[in-house]
């Protein structure tokens, strides 16, 4: 099978992109003709780990240093360049403003996008945020097999967007959902849409597993109003008063970096909680760890929090749309807890800093059920989509 991915920065870091790579790595290892196609590009390298079997490329190249375009030969041709160099900083035709990735485009990029998608003709296009869904519904051609995955749940969508959805998604050979939850959600959004959830995966399971025997409990994600990090600062601020002992390591970055650390400030913190920055060792970390905190306002399916329970990591998590509940039972893998409820993280947080025995059963058993988000099964799913939706094609 021909597979290609488009994605809007995989340079970057997020989860978004990590599980991307994952399923590309995994095709590619199958013996799939793979490549990952960046809409923009502003990193040198990659941040995460891709099969060297996968063609990465990009349709624009930011870079500070990028070489100069060459001039296209012809004048059709250098008349199309110019008029698309004219439409930089203009805003696109097709995104809607309440896209999250809406300022990441400009006319010139849109119509970079749009070129690529018009000369697809075979194989199968995998796009993977509203922006590229509603680009590819538009302008990809018939010949190709156009699967959207969505990595957000439909209720964090703003209006514009979900309208938008609800118009263009039917024309998708398939829609991917992470959850059971939003695969309802999106059929009733979207009469005439075919559904299906498949989970992301996580990267392995060949993880060193935690001792939970550690004073530390591990947070990461983007430092943005969604992770709730302003949230879980105070109520690990609770848990300290009945467990001094403990630290809080939240890694990643973002523009709320200065909020949290006046909160730290404001909680006196600083010996307590540590913003780590970012980092290419977080399976490490995560082995250090004692437990995974997620204090999100909403999410797809959270990767990071799968790739704790893979080092063997009970989970304390607000009970947020959606994901969490998908994959933990309360009392078992992990404690939820109401979404927002700040003294109920609190609460959850201490039980499991009072017992080790119970860390180390509850890591046991998030163990047992990050087994169906393996590589492998995922893989599984992902092929048995394609090979379908192929043949459907064929007919």
């Amino acid at each position: 099978m021909k597979i290609r991915y488009l994605i809007m920065h995989a340079y970057g870091t997020g989860g978004t992109i990590r599980t991307v790579f994952t399923q590309a790595s995994t095709m590619a290892a199958a013996g799939h003709d793979v490549e990952v196609v960046s809409v923009l590009r502003r990193s040198d390298e990659p941040r995460f780990p891709l099969d060297p079997r996968v063609r990465l490329w990009a349709l624009t190249d930011q870079r500070p240093h990028a070489p100069a375009e060459e001039l296209p030969r012809g004048p059709l041709a250098r008349r199309r360049a110019q008029h698309a160099a004219a439409q930089a900083g203009k805003p696109p035709h097709h995104i809607p403003e309440g896209e999250f990735g809406h300022s990441h485009f400009d006319r010139r990029i849109e119509l970079a996008t749009i070129d690529y998608l018009r000369q697809l003709t075979d194989g199968i296009l995998v796009t993977t945020r509203p922006a590229l869904n509603i680009l590819a519904a538009l302008f990809a051609t018939s010949g190709v097999v156009k699967v959207a995955q969505e990595h957000m749940n439909l209720s964090t969508h703003r209006p514009d967007v979900r309208e938008a959805i609800a118009r263009l998604y039917p024309a998708f050979d398939a829609v991917a959902v992470l959850t059971h939850r939003d695969r309802q959600d999106y059929e009733q959004w979207a009469p005439g849409t075919r559904v299906v959830r498949v989970p992301n995966a996580v990267h392995s399971l060949k993880q060193k597993p935690s001792t939970c025997s550690s004073k530390i409990a591990v947070a990461a994600g983007r430092f943005r109003t969604q992770k709730g990090f302003d949230m879980l600062i105070p109520a690990f601020a609770q848990a300290v008063e009945e467990f001094p002992d403990w630290q809080l390591r939240i890694f990643g970055s973002g523009e709320k970096q200065g909020q949290l650390r006046r909160l730290i400030e404001k909680h006196h913190m600083y010996n307590h909680i540590f913003l780590m920055g970012m980092t290419d060792k977080l399976d490490d970390e995560l082995a250090k760890a004692s437990m995974y905190v997620l204090s999100s306002r909403f999410e797809g399916l959270p990767m990071v929090m799968l790739e704790a329970m893979s080092h063997a990591l009970p989970v304390v998590s607000f009970d947020c749309p959606t994901g969490p509940a998908d994959v933990i039972t309360d009392g078992k893998e992990g404690l939820l807890v109401p979404p927002r409820d700040v003294d109920g993280l609190a609460r959850a947080m201490k039980i499991l800093m009072a017992d080790e025995g119970l860390r180390a059963e509850m890591g046991d058993a998030a163990l047992m059920t990050v087994q169906d988000y393996s590589p492998e099964s995922v893989h599984a799913q992902w092929t048995e989509l394609f090979e379908e939706l192929l043949a459907e094609k064929r007919r």
